[in-house]
């Protein structure tokens, strides 16, 4: 009994002497917990920075939060570039490596990394699945490299990318669907493409962007091609005081076109450079019975938003108003009437901070299909004095005569001639003496007596007429026919009437 206790008791000592050897033998789980002799360990931080490391160290431990391996030389990020997986690591900086290289499975066990600095490194182009498992991130600084091309798809699983840096690279092309509606990242509310080669900017897709995406957006420092339209929109968010606007305001330059290829600010482009027009803010309009939808177009997310109407009437439930808030904060109005016009006021506050946006609605006095129904009173007026003058042209000129359109009718010859008299204002020269009977005949009747409807001569008019038509007839006969032909061509004839 007595010597079995030391033999047992031996046993217990080696395994204990074993388990601890483990525990300090390199490469076990157990060296995880210790920090690497080349690094600086404070709490959570792991700090290799400045130590000339190539490659990343192997034995880190578990618990690293933030783990820091700039300036280095470590030239490239492939897969399983540490052995053991941190998953409490939600920082890592890479910057000042010269890196190159980043292998597409280089971030395969990083899913809870919330910030990627690869800064100032010489990295050329972004493949399609370098960031796909950053589903988690929320900063990325790719600033300072030499990067000219970008997937169009890079970015696409970054559901949580807030800030993103790209300034200081080649890149040509401006990354219009990291911002564009229904292709957009979210909650990206910072975007620099700052201080790259872009020559052109989707000036109109930018301009439809909200304020709080617009005031992050910076493209200052770019080759950019000089344009009203770019000075019409770098003036717009300057008045609305947006940050990328006011903050970098005299780094927004433009070439102006030409061979000298001069380089001038965009702000100044309003002088004698290319004259364009000063910008003013634009009223809103609307139309009669539309529902129209007015947006708090503020600069920040996350705000509380409250309305005010003209004359400062606050928007409230039950106060009987066409107007109420949306659940987005924005302001619908329907229908709208006449008297909605005049300026609203969005209040947006935060813990932070507060911002007032003034909102000018005209509303026109028509609906919006149809203009014709209400026309105002300079427009009645023109409209009737053309009828009046069209209908006076009518009477005068487009009256039907009577002996051209029933020459043979219920009339005697007399009638005949005398409505030829009355029409002709060509002379007939065949026969004087019947030109002479004929200017006789018309030069005794008594316009008075014959007077009838429009003024007119009335063939019918007195039974005295009769002996005076015979004595026409007979002095027509054998040339009435001619001489009513002549009279019709000759209605609207320029030749003066010979008496």
């Amino acid at each position: 009994m007595l010597d079995a206790f030391p033999r047992r008791g031996g046993r217990w000592a080696l395994l204990l002497a074993a388990s601890l050897a483990l525990l300090w033998l390199p490469g076990t789980a157990g060296s995880a917990l210790n920090c690497h002799k080349t690094c600086i360990c404070a709490s959570n931080i792991v700090s290799c920075s400045k130590r000339n490391l190539s490659s990343v160290p192997t034995a880190l431990p578990l618990y690293t939060a933030v783990l820091d391996l700039s300036y280095n030389e470590i030239r490239g990020l492939r897969s399983e570039w540490t052995p053991v997986k941190l998953p409490k690591l939600h920082n890592l900086l890479l910057s000042h490596n010269g890196m190159d290289f980043l292998s597409s499975e280089a971030f395969l066990y990083m899913k809870p990394l919330r910030y990627l600095d690869l800064s100032s490194n010489s990295l050329h182009q972004l493949d399609e699945f370098v960031f796909d498992p950053l589903v988690n991130l929320e900063v990325l600084l790719l600033y300072n490299n030499h990067i000219s091309q970008i997937d169009r798809a890079a970015f696409i699983c970054m559901i949580n990318l807030q800030k993103l840096y790209l300034s200081q690279n080649q890149i040509t092309r401006f990354p219009v669907e990291l911002v564009k509606e229904k292709s957009r990242l979210e909650k990206l509310n910072l975007l620099d493409v700052s201080s790259n080669k872009i020559k052109m900017m989707p000036l109109e897709d930018l301009q439809a962007l909200p304020a709080w995406i617009r005031n992050g957006l910076y493209f200052h420092n770019n080759p950019l091609l000089c344009h009203c339209d770019l000075y019409t929109l770098l003036a717009h968010w300057h008045i609305r005081k947006l940050n990328s606007a006011v903050d970098f305001k005299d780094d927004y330059t433009c070439v102006l076109p030409g061979p000298q290829k001069t380089q001038v600010g965009v702000f100044e482009l309003s002088s004698d450079y290319m004259n364009c027009s000063t910008f003013k803010e634009a009223d809103q309009e609307a139309f009669l019975e539309q529902t129209l939808t007015l947006a708090c177009d503020t600069k920040h997310r996350n705000t509380t938003k409250t309305w005010m109407l003209p004359g400062n009437v606050p928007v409230g439930p039950g106060q009987n108003q066409t107007a109420n808030v949306l659940p987005d904060g924005r302001l619908q109005i329907s229908p709208v009437r006449a008297d909605d016009s005049g300026t609203y006021t969005c209040l947006a506050v935060s813990e932070a901070f507060n911002e007032t946006i003034y909102i000018v609605l005209k509303v026109h006095n028509f609906t919006m299909h149809g203009g014709g129904d209400t026309l105002n009173t300079a427009y009645t007026t023109l409209v009737g004095c053309l009828a009046s003058v069209v209908l006076v042209l009518m009477y005068l000129y487009l009256t039907p005569c009577r002996c051209f359109c029933c020459p043979n009718k219920g009339k005697a010859r007399g009638e005949d001639s005398i409505h030829s008299s009355m029409l002709s204002v060509t002379p007939t020269h065949e026969d004087p003496a019947l030109k002479a009977e004929l200017n006789r005949h018309v030069a005794f009747i008594d316009s008075k007596d014959l007077q009838g409807q429009n003024g007119k001569l009335n063939p019918n008019g007195d039974e005295d007429d009769e002996e005076l038509d015979a004595e026409a007839g007979s002095l027509m006969k054998g040339r009435r026919k001619k001489s009513v032909a002549e009279s019709i061509s000759s209605v609207f004839s320029d030749t003066p009437m010979v008496v």
